[in-house]
């Protein structure tokens, strides 16, 4: 695991729980308006973080922590990820883990073995214009459509979210998302938001008004859509 960063203590990634968050590195989604630059492109003498390291944190933490948050970056691109989860769950915490969606064996098999609890997954966009936004190399839908599937089956707690920029999303863009992911349990929008990590700093926040009107729109097929961090 390239472990790059460590949220000692959260209240915020792992809904109702208090949790650490663990940052891995690296991704195959080159998302311009991405805020974890480092992580997407690490430097060349960016300090990782050794397992030891990690579970010397969470047994010293063990009375205070319910759950450990694992985010990046993606982390599905390591193969080593369902062991050292594992080595997480033996220590009695609950795991929520984000993903884009790309790898939908291994979240079925993490699914199938009692590894994750929860499991967020990033829609950037309509199926159709995907690859507009994750500039990624031999994009190909049908994985993120695969893993869309999987949790629509529910046999996991889990969420939906889209990061939101007024250049690239429109009420005919939600409309397509609400009926991709129509039933889902829960499908979070936030705002985009500048940074000195962001990948390529050239898009803005939409208003207000054209969040609550994309929640409008989204509802219909998800009742339960939310705004988050607005």
């Amino acid at each position: 695991m390239l472990i790059l960063g460590l949220q000692k203590t959260t209240l915020l990634d792992y809904p109702g729980k208090i949790a650490s968050t663990i940052f891995t590195g690296g991704c195959n989604f080159k998302c311009p308006f991405c805020h974890n630059k480092d992580l997407v492109f690490p430097p060349k003498d960016a300090f990782a973080f050794t397992e030891e390291e990690i579970f010397e944190h969470l047994l010293s933490k063990k009375k205070i922590l319910d759950g450990v948050c694992i985010t990046g970056g993606e982390p599905t691109l390591h193969k080593d990820l369902p062991e050292f989860i594992k080595k997480i769950k033996d220590l009695g915490f609950l795991v929520k883990l984000d993903s884009n969606g790309t790898n939908p064996d291994m979240l079925a098999a993490l699914i199938e073995s009692k590894l994750v609890d929860y499991i967020a997954m990033d829609i950037k966009t309509t199926k159709e214009k995907y690859n507009d936004i994750a500039c990624m190399n031999s994009f190909d839908i049908a994985p993120i459509d695969a893993s869309v599937s999987l949790l629509l089956e529910g046999k996991i707690d889990y969420e939906f979210r889209t990061t939101v920029m007024a250049e690239c999303h429109t009420v005919t863009d939600m409309e397509a998302i609400g009926q991709w992911l129509k039933g889902a349990r829960a499908y979070y929008l936030q705002s985009y938001r500048e940074s000195e990590q962001v990948i390529n700093p050239i898009f803005s926040s939409p208003s207000l008004e054209t969040l609550e009107q994309f929640i409008d729109v989204l509802k219909p097929y998800i009742p339960n859509t939310q705004l988050r961090g607005v």
